[in-house]
């Protein structure tokens, strides 16, 4: 893919603060983002409010790629943002890299 000249990349925090099997809840310009860890290191960045009650979703647990809403356990592929029990319900996903040790993700 043909990276855009004028994206703007957001810095999120630093990747060591990842937990393994959770998300880390990251705020800046007034939003609210989940970034996650996946085996192999990769990481990905989503928003954090579940679209069903609003919790946190960087507070739930991630099990088979998809992460898990703290409250109703509504699942969140972290891929994609959507909801694998019904896929018209979805959360954001966000460009994302890792940069030395910076992750950064292009917020539109």
């Amino acid at each position: 893919t043909m990276n855009n000249i004028n994206e703007q990349w957001t810095d999120l925090c630093d990747a060591g603060e990842l937990p393994d099997e959770g998300g880390l809840y990251v705020e800046t310009g007034g939003r609210r983002f989940g970034v996650f860890r996946l085996p192999g290191d990769e990481v990905r960045v989503i928003d954090d409010t579940c679209p069903h009650a609003g919790a946190s979703l960087s507070a739930g647990h991630v099990l088979g790629g998809c992460v898990l809403c703290p409250w109703h356990h509504w699942a969140f592929d972290v891929q994609t943002g959507k909801c694998p029990d019904n896929e018209r319900i979805a959360v954001r996903v966000y460009r994302c890299r890792v940069r030395g040790r910076r992750v950064e993700a292009v917020i539109k």
